[in-house]
């Protein structure tokens, strides 16, 4: 990479409050705040409203679906058919 062009990636927090989680990542993004490491170093936190951790599509978690319900309401609002 040529180092005029890219901006300088450095050693960031990604913290997901709600869901609990944190993990250190390489990013051109900075932050003022900082937080200790599991390696005793500091670095700045990015706070995020949504990551992997809290959307079950990014972690493999999937949700049940009433499909059975959806069948009742389809058939009570377009009429049973004859099948």
């Amino acid at each position: 990479m040529k180092p005029t062009t890219h901006p300088p990636c450095v050693p960031v927090v990604v913290r997901d409050e709600p869901a609990g989680v944190a993990m250190l990542t390489g990013t051109p993004r900075t932050s003022s705040t900082t937080m200790p490491w599991e390696d005793g170093d500091e670095y700045p936190v990015i706070d995020v409203a949504v990551s992997s951790a809290s959307r079950p599509f990014g972690i493999g978690r999937s949700r049940v679906l009433d499909t059975a319900g959806r069948v009742e309401r389809f058939d009570r609002h377009y009429g049973k058919a004859t099948r």
